[in-house]
Protein backbone atom coordinates (compact mmCIF):
# COMPACT_ATOMS: atom_id res chain seq x y z
CA UNK A 1 0.00 0.00 0.00
CA UNK A 2 1.50 3.11 -0.71
CA UNK A 3 0.63 7.02 0.64
CA UNK A 4 1.34 10.60 -0.48
CA UNK A 5 0.66 12.87 1.74
CA UNK A 6 0.84 16.92 0.30
CA UNK A 7 1.84 19.40 3.35
CA UNK A 8 3.48 22.87 3.36
CA UNK A 9 5.39 21.43 6.76
CA UNK A 10 7.13 18.07 5.41
CA UNK A 11 9.28 18.35 8.65
CA UNK A 12 6.21 17.40 10.76
CA UNK A 13 5.62 14.25 8.95
CA UNK A 14 9.45 13.37 10.00
CA UNK A 15 9.38 11.29 13.28
CA UNK A 16 5.78 9.60 13.30
CA UNK A 17 6.70 7.81 10.07
CA UNK A 18 10.37 7.23 10.91
CA UNK A 19 9.84 5.02 14.41
CA UNK A 20 7.98 1.64 15.57
CA UNK A 21 5.78 0.13 14.15
CA UNK A 22 5.02 2.24 11.16
CA UNK A 23 8.96 2.29 10.24
CA UNK A 24 8.74 -1.57 10.41
CA UNK A 25 5.97 -1.93 7.89
CA UNK A 26 7.87 0.28 5.19
CA UNK A 27 11.18 -1.76 6.23
CA UNK A 28 9.20 -5.32 5.34
CA UNK A 29 8.13 -3.62 1.94
CA UNK A 30 4.26 -3.47 3.05
CA UNK A 31 4.01 0.00 2.87
CA UNK A 32 5.22 3.02 1.32
CA UNK A 33 5.14 6.73 2.82
CA UNK A 34 6.02 9.88 0.27
CA UNK A 35 5.58 13.34 1.59
CA UNK A 36 5.46 16.29 -0.97
CA UNK A 37 6.35 19.78 -0.09
CA UNK A 38 3.58 21.94 -1.11
CA UNK A 39 5.99 24.86 -1.65
CA UNK A 40 7.68 22.90 -4.40
CA UNK A 41 4.21 23.47 -6.78
CA UNK A 42 3.84 27.07 -5.59
CA UNK A 43 4.49 29.38 -9.36
CA UNK A 44 5.81 32.32 -7.18
CA UNK A 45 9.59 32.92 -5.93
CA UNK A 46 8.50 34.00 -1.87
CA UNK A 47 7.15 30.36 -2.25
CA UNK A 48 3.56 31.02 -0.88
CA UNK A 49 0.71 28.79 -1.00
CA UNK A 50 -2.09 30.90 0.65
CA UNK A 51 -3.75 34.08 0.45
CA UNK A 52 -6.75 36.31 1.96
CA UNK A 53 -10.30 34.90 1.38
CA UNK A 54 -12.65 35.93 -1.03
CA UNK A 55 -15.16 37.82 1.06
CA UNK A 56 -13.25 38.85 4.13
CA UNK A 57 -12.82 37.39 7.55
CA UNK A 58 -9.82 36.32 9.44
CA UNK A 59 -7.37 33.64 8.75
CA UNK A 60 -5.59 32.82 5.01
CA UNK A 61 -6.62 30.20 3.10
CA UNK A 62 -4.25 27.67 0.99
CA UNK A 63 -4.34 28.67 -2.83
CA UNK A 64 -6.16 25.90 -5.28
CA UNK A 65 -2.81 26.54 -7.92
CA UNK A 66 -0.77 24.66 -6.12
CA UNK A 67 -2.65 21.92 -4.81
CA UNK A 68 -3.72 21.50 -8.30
CA UNK A 69 -0.44 21.34 -9.82
CA UNK A 70 1.17 18.41 -6.81
CA UNK A 71 -2.10 16.33 -7.47
CA UNK A 72 -2.33 16.61 -11.16
CA UNK A 73 1.46 15.23 -11.30
CA UNK A 74 0.67 12.28 -9.20
CA UNK A 75 -2.51 11.26 -10.88
CA UNK A 76 -0.03 11.22 -13.86
CA UNK A 77 2.12 8.82 -12.31
CA UNK A 78 -0.53 6.07 -10.76
CA UNK A 79 -4.00 5.96 -9.75
CA UNK A 80 -5.54 6.43 -6.45
CA UNK A 81 -8.78 4.81 -4.77
CA UNK A 82 -9.13 7.63 -2.53
CA UNK A 83 -8.04 11.26 -2.15
CA UNK A 84 -8.67 11.72 1.58
CA UNK A 85 -9.25 15.76 2.80
CA UNK A 86 -8.56 15.80 6.46
CA UNK A 87 -10.75 18.05 7.75
CA UNK A 88 -13.10 19.03 11.28
CA UNK A 89 -16.31 18.62 9.19
CA UNK A 90 -15.54 15.60 7.70
CA UNK A 91 -16.70 11.60 8.46
CA UNK A 92 -15.60 10.91 11.77
CA UNK A 93 -12.77 8.49 11.29
CA UNK A 94 -13.16 5.23 13.13
CA UNK A 95 -11.84 1.18 12.93
CA UNK A 96 -14.68 0.26 10.44
CA UNK A 97 -12.82 3.21 8.13
CA UNK A 98 -9.83 1.91 9.25
CA UNK A 99 -10.32 -1.64 8.30
CA UNK A 100 -11.95 -0.39 5.13
CA UNK A 101 -9.26 1.43 3.32
CA UNK A 102 -6.59 -0.98 4.96
CA UNK A 103 -8.54 -3.58 2.92
CA UNK A 104 -9.55 -2.08 -0.39
CA UNK A 105 -7.24 0.78 -1.77
CA UNK A 106 -3.54 0.54 -2.94
CA UNK A 107 -2.82 3.70 -3.57
CA UNK A 108 -4.10 6.99 -1.28
CA UNK A 109 -3.65 10.74 -1.37
CA UNK A 110 -3.69 12.59 1.59
CA UNK A 111 -4.15 16.34 2.23
CA UNK A 112 -3.31 18.48 5.09
CA UNK A 113 -4.37 21.66 4.88
CA UNK A 114 -3.00 24.34 7.53
CA UNK A 115 -3.68 28.10 8.44
CA UNK A 116 -7.69 28.36 7.90
CA UNK A 117 -7.91 25.37 5.37
CA UNK A 118 -7.94 24.91 1.52
CA UNK A 119 -9.64 26.02 -1.25
CA UNK A 120 -13.32 24.79 -1.82
CA UNK A 121 -12.82 23.86 -5.49
CA UNK A 122 -10.07 21.48 -4.88
CA UNK A 123 -12.00 19.72 -2.34
CA UNK A 124 -14.97 19.71 -4.96
CA UNK A 125 -12.70 18.74 -7.72
CA UNK A 126 -10.77 16.34 -6.79
CA UNK A 127 -10.93 14.66 -3.18
CA UNK A 128 -13.24 11.55 -3.02
CA UNK A 129 -13.50 11.24 0.70
CA UNK A 130 -13.04 13.79 3.68
CA UNK A 131 -11.85 12.55 7.39
CA UNK A 132 -11.95 14.26 10.85
CA UNK A 133 -10.24 12.63 13.97
CA UNK A 134 -12.69 14.37 15.94
CA UNK A 135 -14.71 17.68 17.05
CA UNK A 136 -11.74 20.00 17.54
CA UNK A 137 -9.50 21.85 15.68
CA UNK A 138 -5.71 21.66 14.98
CA UNK A 139 -3.00 23.98 13.94
CA UNK A 140 -2.94 21.29 10.43
CA UNK A 141 -3.81 18.32 8.69
CA UNK A 142 -0.40 17.10 9.40
CA UNK A 143 -1.45 14.82 12.94
CA UNK A 144 -4.57 13.79 11.37
CA UNK A 145 -2.79 12.59 8.17
CA UNK A 146 -0.32 10.78 10.55
CA UNK A 147 -3.05 8.89 12.72
CA UNK A 148 -5.31 8.13 9.64
CA UNK A 149 -1.94 6.11 8.49
CA UNK A 150 -1.52 4.78 11.64
CA UNK A 151 -4.79 3.41 11.78
CA UNK A 152 -4.78 1.89 7.94
CA UNK A 153 -1.30 0.37 8.05
CA UNK A 154 -1.46 -1.50 11.74
CA UNK A 155 -4.13 -3.79 10.27
CA UNK A 156 -2.28 -4.27 7.32
CA UNK A 157 -1.59 -8.10 7.27
CA UNK A 158 1.71 -8.66 8.28
CA UNK A 159 2.47 -5.50 10.02
CA UNK A 160 2.12 -6.71 13.43
CA UNK A 161 4.53 -9.41 14.85
CA UNK A 162 1.13 -10.85 16.63
CA UNK A 163 -1.44 -11.38 13.39
CA UNK A 164 -4.65 -11.29 16.07
CA UNK A 165 -3.21 -8.99 17.76
CA UNK A 166 -4.99 -5.85 15.45
CA UNK A 167 -8.62 -7.99 15.45
CA UNK A 168 -8.54 -7.94 19.42
CA UNK A 169 -7.89 -4.31 19.62
CA UNK A 170 -11.03 -2.17 20.97
CA UNK A 171 -13.65 -1.34 18.33
CA UNK A 172 -12.76 -4.16 15.99
CA UNK A 173 -15.99 -5.64 17.48
CA UNK A 174 -18.12 -2.75 18.23
CA UNK A 175 -16.69 -2.86 21.90
CA UNK A 176 -13.84 -1.62 24.43
CA UNK A 177 -11.33 -3.76 24.98
CA UNK A 178 -11.21 -5.85 27.98
CA UNK A 179 -8.82 -4.83 31.27
CA UNK A 180 -5.40 -6.45 30.82
CA UNK A 181 -2.97 -7.13 32.96
CA UNK A 182 0.96 -8.72 33.08
CA UNK A 183 3.43 -9.36 35.83
CA UNK A 184 3.41 -9.59 38.75
CA UNK A 185 0.48 -11.29 39.74
CA UNK A 186 0.34 -9.33 42.71
CA UNK A 187 1.36 -5.70 42.96
CA UNK A 188 1.20 -4.13 46.43
CA UNK A 189 -2.07 -5.88 47.26
CA UNK A 190 -3.59 -5.21 43.62
CA UNK A 191 -4.05 -8.77 41.99
CA UNK A 192 -4.51 -10.12 38.80
CA UNK A 193 -8.42 -11.79 38.72
CA UNK A 194 -8.35 -15.18 39.14
CA UNK A 195 -9.95 -16.08 35.97
CA UNK A 196 -6.86 -15.08 33.72
CA UNK A 197 -4.80 -17.41 35.79
CA UNK A 198 -6.71 -20.55 35.85
CA UNK A 199 -5.60 -21.38 32.39
CA UNK A 200 -9.52 -22.41 31.04
CA UNK A 201 -9.74 -20.86 28.07
CA UNK A 202 -13.39 -20.76 27.95
CA UNK A 203 -13.70 -19.38 31.02
CA UNK A 204 -10.80 -16.98 30.28
CA UNK A 205 -13.19 -15.65 27.10
CA UNK A 206 -16.22 -15.62 28.43
CA UNK A 207 -14.63 -12.86 31.53
CA UNK A 208 -12.76 -10.82 28.54
CA UNK A 209 -16.33 -10.44 26.90
CA UNK A 210 -18.49 -9.54 30.11
CA UNK A 211 -15.54 -6.91 30.70
CA UNK A 212 -16.11 -5.07 27.27
CA UNK A 213 -19.72 -5.45 27.68
CA UNK A 214 -19.01 -3.30 31.19
CA UNK A 215 -16.64 -1.05 29.93
CA UNK A 216 -18.59 -0.15 26.79
CA UNK A 217 -21.66 0.07 28.83
CA UNK A 218 -19.66 2.57 31.36
CA UNK A 219 -17.25 4.89 29.05
CA UNK A 220 -19.20 4.37 25.52
CA UNK A 221 -22.61 3.31 25.87
CA UNK A 222 -23.47 5.04 22.44
CA UNK A 223 -21.59 1.99 20.71
CA UNK A 224 -24.24 -0.29 22.09
CA UNK A 225 -26.93 1.52 21.17
CA UNK A 226 -24.97 1.17 17.37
Amino acid sequence: MRFDIITVLPQLLDSPFAHSILQRAQNKGLTEIHVHNLRDYSDNKHKSVDDYPYGGGSGMVMQIAPFAACIDKLLEEREYDEIIYMTPDGETLNQEIANQLSSSAKNIMILAGHYKGIDQRIRDIYVTKEISIGDYVLSGGELPAAILVDAIVRVIPGVLSDETSALSDSFQDGLLDAPIYSRPVDWKGHKVPDVLLSGHEAKITEWRHEQQLKRTKERRPDLLND
